[in-house]
Order: C-alpha cells, then structure tokens, then sequence
C-alpha cells in the first residue's frame, strides 16, 4: 500500500506522520532551510539569550571556486592549496574578531537585540523544525539533489537516516519511486517510444504506467 501511494502521488496519508527535530546549524544554513515554508519552527532567540561562540567553517576540499555557468553554485575547479589556507585564515580571524566584539558589548550591558547585528551568518543557530511526512519529502527531494549546497546535503543526508529509522517502508518506497527516479517531457516520451519500437520493442511495456 506505501509503494502504491507514493508511486502514484497519493501523498495526503503521510501528513499523518509528524517529526520534530532539534538542530544546529549555521545560521546560512537555516535560511535555507526556512525557505520550505511547510515547517513549523521554534528558533533560539539572540535577543533573549547570548549566542555561543560558535562558527562554522568549511572543510578544505570543500572551497572551491564559483561555478561559471550555475551562478549559485561551487565548480569542480581544485583552488590552490595557499588560496584554501588563506580564506580559513579569513574566515577564523573574522569570527573570531566579530565574536570578540559582540562579548565586549554584551559585557557593557547592550541590548543582546542590538549587540547581535554583526554576528555572521556562520554563526550556529538551534531550532526545533516540525515537519510531516510528505513535506519531509519534498524537502529531501530538493536538498539531496547534488545541486543542493552542499552543507545543506549534509543535514539533509542526517534528517534522511532519523527518518528511515522511523518509516523505512515509506522511505524505501520514496528512495525507488521519488528520490531515484527520473522525470521526462510529453514530447521526450514520445521520442523515446518511438526509439525503442525501432529498436527494442520489448522494452516498451517499461513505460507503460504502473497500477
């Protein structure tokens, strides 16, 4: 019955089943993540509570130059060993002095709403993010994708395991009919049948819809 439902779409069923997942991550992160609107969300509040000292910074291998042709994305271009060095070099000194800068206000007694204006985004954030089922997995379609950032791909592959644990049958069934699967046009389709009648025709009842 799962294979059935997700195969066909049938989602409305999987609104039954809830997850609510405490996270941290950098605040870049959460942006992104807020940008699915079908989470309901309770974030820590820096105007309420100090924020700790904690910065995310990316692994070498993952700095990498800007894709030419995908204006938000990163190429598979290597950057050169001195050049990696250098934007950890950037991207420590500046937590580190920004972080500084917002204790020595905190220590002056400025409202925490004001001395947090120049915290940065790789400033780590925490939240409870309720979501259901079904929109867990429109969520995982798009951030598993290998065009997804890939800090994202990395909370989105840990969110994707706590959920199998929990509905493996509708995790495999969306794995094999959603996540893996392959979307084409009308007019694609048609070429395609027209391809294989020429040239493989017992291959045609592949495309033929599945009850």
């Amino acid at each position: 019955l799962i294979t059935y439902l997700l195969r066909n779409e049938h989602m409305s069923p999987f609104e039954q089943v809830i997850f609510t997942f405490h996270i941290k991550l950098p605040i870049f992160v959460a942006r992104q993540m807020i940008r699915h609107r079908t989470a309901r969300l309770n974030e820590i509040s820096g105007r309420y509570s100090k924020m700790e000292g904690e910065f995310y910074l990316p692994q070498e291998n993952e700095i990498r130059f800007q894709n030419k042709k995908n204006r938000q994305g990163r190429s598979e271009e290597e950057v050169p060993p001195e050049l990696k060095k250098r934007v950890l070099e950037i991207l420590q000194s500046e937590n580190e002095k920004t972080y500084g800068e917002y204790e020595e206000m905190i220590e002056a007694d400025i409202a925490r709403e004001l001395a947090r204006v120049n915290l940065p985004l790789s400033l780590y954030t925490q939240w409870y993010w309720q979501i259901d089922l079904r929109n867990l997995f429109n969520f995982l379609k798009l951030r598993l994708d290998h065009h997804a950032q890939y800090e994202i791909r990395v909370y989105a592959e840990a969110i994707y395991q706590i959920a199998k644990a929990v509905a493996p049958m509708a995790c495999e069934a969306f794995d094999e009919h959603i996540l893996r699967a392959f979307k084409i046009s009308g007019s694609n389709l048609e070429a395609l049948k027209k391809g294989l009648a020429e040239k493989a025709p017992e291959l045609l009842d592949l495309l033929k819809p599945e009850i």
